[in-house]
Order: C-alpha cells, then sequence, then structure tokens
C-alpha cells in the first residue's frame, strides 16, 4: 500500500499514540543472515516472533540464507532450527525490499505474484554479525524508507569495528583496554606485542560477534596461529590486553533518553566466554543477575553503559560489557548493538529483572523503531 508523506506521517503518529489505527502493524522479522552467526540469529528470532503481541502486530518472516538470498513465508521456522539453516524450503518466495515502495516486499521468483506478498510496517533485523548489525542492512532500510528496531547505519558500523569503537571510546574518556590493531599483511610478532600489552592478550577478528574467531594467548608458539585463526573472519584484527577482572553486562534501552538495565555477571566455566561456552555448552558459564556490586558500582556502570551507548550512536537498544578489576576499575569491552534474544540470552534477562518482562520489552523496541522514523520524517530534505 503506497501512501504520500503527510499521510505515513500521520499514520506513524497514530501508530505511536495508540488511537485506534484499523489493522495490525506488520513487523518483518529479519532474520539467519550470512555470517557465522547464522545459527544464533534462529534461536533469537524464535523467540521474538513467539514473544509478539498477536491483537497488536502481525509477524511477517523474512529468512536470509547464508548465500544472502531472502525468502518470505510464514512457515520458514516451522520445521525448527535445523531445517531452517540452509532456509531452503520448496514453495517460499524469493523476495527484496526497493527504495521508496512503502515496504512493499518485491518479489524475485519467476512466476512470483506481486499481489500475493506482503508489505511490512517495521522491520525487527535480528542479525547477528557482518551483513546484519554492521549497518549493511541498515542502509537498505533506510533506502527503502522502512522502520527498523535498533542503531542506525553509524551507530551500527561502529558497534561492529571493535578497533574504530574502541578508538572513539578512548578520544571521549572512558576506560578501554590498551590494543594494537592488525591489518593483512603486517607484520607483528609475539614479542613486540608483549612489550605493549603484556604476555597473556587476546586475539580477535575487529569485525565480529558471539566470541566467534577469538583466542587467549599465553606463549609465543601459540601468537601465529591465533592471528591466522582471526584473520579467517576478517581482514582486520585486534588485539588486547588481559584484563584481570569479573565480566559484568549492562543493557540499553531508548533512544534519546536511555535508560540502563541492573547489571549482570557472567562467570565462565571455560578458559573465556567464548562461542562453545556462550552457545553450545549448557554449563559453558554461570550467569547472576543482578550481578553482586554495591549501590556505588551500580550507579557507576549504568552511567558508564548510558556514556557508552551516547558515544558510540547508538539508538533503541544495546548491551555494554565490561570488566571490573579487583582494585575497582571499570574497563569498557565492546557494546553489542543487535544482543542476542535467546531463551538464554542476557539482554532480555537483564530487562527482565529490571522489571520489564520479554513481550513488553519487544514492544518498546518496536515503539522506539517508529519514534525515531517519525522524527526522521520530520526532516528537511529540500530546500525548494
Amino acid at each position: 500500500m503506497r501512501h504520500g508523506p503527510v499521510f505515513s506521517l500521520l499514520y506513524w503518529v497514530g501508530v505511536i499514540l495508540n488511537l485506534g489505527m484499523p489493522k495490525k502493524i506488520r513487523v518483518g522479522i529479519l532474520f539467519g543472515g550470512k555470517s557465522v552467526e547464522h545459527e544464533v540469529s534462529l534461536r533469537s528470532a524464535s523467540n521474538v516472533i513467539a514473544a509478539l503481541d498477536r491483537k497488536k502486530y502481525t509477524p511477517v518472516l523474512i529468512g536470509i540464507d547464508k548465500g544472502g538470498h531472502w525468502q518470505t513465508g510464514q512457515d520458514l521456522l516451522g520445521s525448527g532450527v535445523s531445517a531452517m539453516s540452509a532456509l531452503a524450503q520448496e514453495g517460499q518466495h524469493h523476495v527484496t525490499l526497493t527504495p521508496a515502495n512503502a515496504g512493499q516486499l518485491v518479489p524475485l521468483s519467476a512466476g512470483a505474484k506481486r499481489e500475493s506478498l506482503q508489505s511490512v510496517d517495521v522491520v525487527f533485523p535480528i542479525l547477528h554479525g557482518p551483513l546484519g548489525e554492521d549497518g549493511t542492512v541498515q542502509g537498505l532500510l533506510k533506502l527503502a524508507g522502512v522502520p527498523f528496531v535498533g542503531a542506525s547505519v553509524l551507530g551500527s558500523a561502529i558497534g561492529m569495528d571493535k578497533d574504530v569503537m574502541k578508538r572513539l571510546l578512548r578520544e571521549a574518556g572512558l576506560p578501554v583496554a590498551k590494543f594494537i590493531t592488525l591489518r593483512k599483511g603486517e607484520p607483528c610478532s609475539y614479542h613486540e606485542a608483549a612489550k605493549k600489552l603484556g604476555a597473556i592478550m587476546f586475539i580477535k577478528p575487529a569485525n565480529a560477534g558471539s566470541s566467534v574467531g577469538i583466542s587467549k594467548v599465553k606463549r609465543a608458539k601459540d601468537f601465529k596461529e591465533a592471528v591466522r585463526v582471526a584473520f579467517t573472519y576478517d581482514t582486520k584484527v585486534i588485539i588486547e590486553e588481559f584484563i584481570v577482572g569479573r565480566e559484568i553486562e549492562c543493557a540499553i534501552l531508548g533512544n534519546h533518553k536511555p535508560i540502563a538495565s541492573i547489571p549482570g555477571e557472567v562467570i565462565p566455566t571455560h578458559e573465556f566466554y567464548s562461542y562453545e561456552a556462550k552457545y553450545l555448552d549448557e554449563q559453558g558459564a554461570r550467569i547472576e543477575i543482578p550481578a553482586r556490586l554495591t549501590k556505588q558500582q551500580v550507579k557507576a556502570v549504568q552511567k558508564l553503559a548510558i556514556q557508552t551507548f551516547r558515544v558510540l550512536e547508538c539508538a533503541g537498544l544495546g548491551r555494554v560489557d565490561f570488566f571490573l578489576t579487583p582494585r575497582g576499575r571499570w574497563y569498557v569491552n565492546e557494546i553489542n548493538t543487535l544482543p542476542g534474544f535467546t531463551s538464554i540470552s542476557m539482554y532480555p534477562k537483564l530487562f527482565e529483572a529490571t522489571g520489564i518482562p520479554y513481550a513488553e520489552l519487544i514492544d518498546r523496541l518496536i515503539m522506539l523503531a517508529l519514534e525515531r522514523f517519525g522524527e526522521e520524517g520530520q526532516l528537511m530534505t529540500s530546500r525548494l
């Protein structure tokens, strides 16, 4: 359905203010993706879909296979996560979004009828990793003129690139661990890195999430292989000093006036909080919500989390991860602009402990997306 700009603005204002619009809000649940975090996205999507208030929202499933092809169909997750990994079920429509098309899903499959496809009013991109939460999808959605949950292009790109993220945080005077950035072809030895960072260090892809491709290096003989592994996931690698401390996480919700959740603590049973510890081993970590912190420490980490969120140009949601040293010093580790929504994910658990249950959290995130879209729709785009 196509609308003029004035009607569209009134429509979104009506939706936001709950003025009784005749149709449910059609939420495009965008999941899967061309990323090593594909399977995590599927689990998150299943939970978000189950939590949607069907009196208010109609979910429109849009799955991205590992080749980057978009498909739509209400049964995309019907056969379970294992069947979804390839998104190769027959009978699904291959689609895309195009600029200035009012959220209409445009068919790409031969013989598909345009009128048989749906349109979306807002998109919830439940995507993790590159080509999902790095600003690429967000740019496409902005060109298509569709509201979407989470940070926009700049905030998403910054949040994904750990090198740029840490440089901006450092420039803003926020505490980050010492690090070295390494690009393909640039020489760096263990001994050179150890002089700057200490004998124990973490080596990780600059653009990846869920602890993919990360190695903890303690000896010179393991350094070269750890760098090689990290470079299999990205063309840029960061090497960080090892911070002895507790792993504290704080969730953020909001646009102009973000709020911080009660902080929680991750206590890994593995060497560190690796991908295996997060998703494959049920005993990979113990979670404490709330974290055992003093009132002063809670206030300090919440303030620091909101500062991080704002410095990195984020919106909607984010989860900020910290280290707290035995001497009481805080370090910002990173921000996740599209954190997981699985049944064990920290972001929804932290807000549930704060007093915002899962379904309400999803509702608030969608409203924040519509709110931002309405504000951006009032900006001047021409002086004529």
